[in-house]
């Protein structure tokens, strides 16, 4: 009776473990990043324009990350043109625990190195759910530039607070992320397991050393010869 019931226990504590949600502290994830290029195309040769291009252009990010730091990067050779609004080669490193970011970005064919706090997001979590890359996710939107509205959707499963670009601050990890008046989304379509004692995350370092604000008065002075219309231009950089 004794071994009936020793048995029974051991039974009962391993599919209780098993049952247990796995929370991942480190690995890789990558996202691919889809934007549709004709909604940024106007005037008379538009149309010329559809009939020789896909309406979308799709690259390929990874996010490598601990339970304190990530560094998003490109993960294939992306081939930038003149109506890819959205940074195409960011590396973004960020550091949950310090509150900081370090990024690589190319604006005007120079390279800056932006050193900076995380951006301040509020966020608003809904009771909307799907499915992402396998983990059941949760939507959650924020408002950038006083009139950007951006969808997120995370997984608690992934214990970092941070996601595609600079994004973060919510309870677990950013796996899409949905910017309609960029044009673009981000969704994850891998999610490869770490050992956190393993995952050591080294920040760039190569560029012109700004912070956000020094970076927007030159960014608002060159476009200052452009007139009004480059709102989007000036987003993409600073997301």
């Amino acid at each position: 009776m004794k071994q009936i019931l020793s048995t029974f226990i051991v039974c009962f504590l391993s599919l209780t473990l098993a049952a247990q949600p796995q929370f991942i502290k480190a690995g890789k994830i990558t996202y691919e990043r889809k934007l549709n290029v004709w909604a940024n195309i106007q005037g008379d040769f538009a149309e010329q324009f559809k009939k020789a291009n896909p309406q979308f252009k799709t690259d390929l990010f990874t996010l490598e990350f601990n339970q304190n730091q990530s560094l998003y990067s490109p993960a294939n050779n992306q081939q930038k043109n003149i109506f890819d609004l959205v940074a195409t080669n960011n590396i973004v490193y960020s550091d949950f625990k310090a509150g900081t970011y370090t990024s690589t970005k190319n604006v005007f064919e120079k390279t800056f190195l932006i050193n900076d706090s995380l951006k301040n997001l509020n966020w608003k979590i809904k009771n909307d759910f799907r499915e992402i890359a396998g983990f059941n996710c949760r939507r959650a939107t924020t408002i950038l530039f006083d009139s950007v509205f951006v969808v997120a959707f995370y997984t608690d499963e992934i214990v970092l607070p941070g996601g595609p670009e600079s994004f973060h601050g919510l309870p677990g990890t950013i796996l899409g992320l949905v910017i309609n008046r960029l044009h673009t989304t981000w969704y994850a379509t891998k999610v490869e397991i770490g050992d956190s004692k393993n995952e050591k995350i080294i920040p760039p370092a190569k560029g012109t050393k700004v912070n956000n604000s020094q970076l927007k008065k030159q960014i608002e002075s060159f476009f200052t010869q452009w007139g009004s219309n480059t709102q989007r231009f000036q987003w993409s950089i600073f997301i």
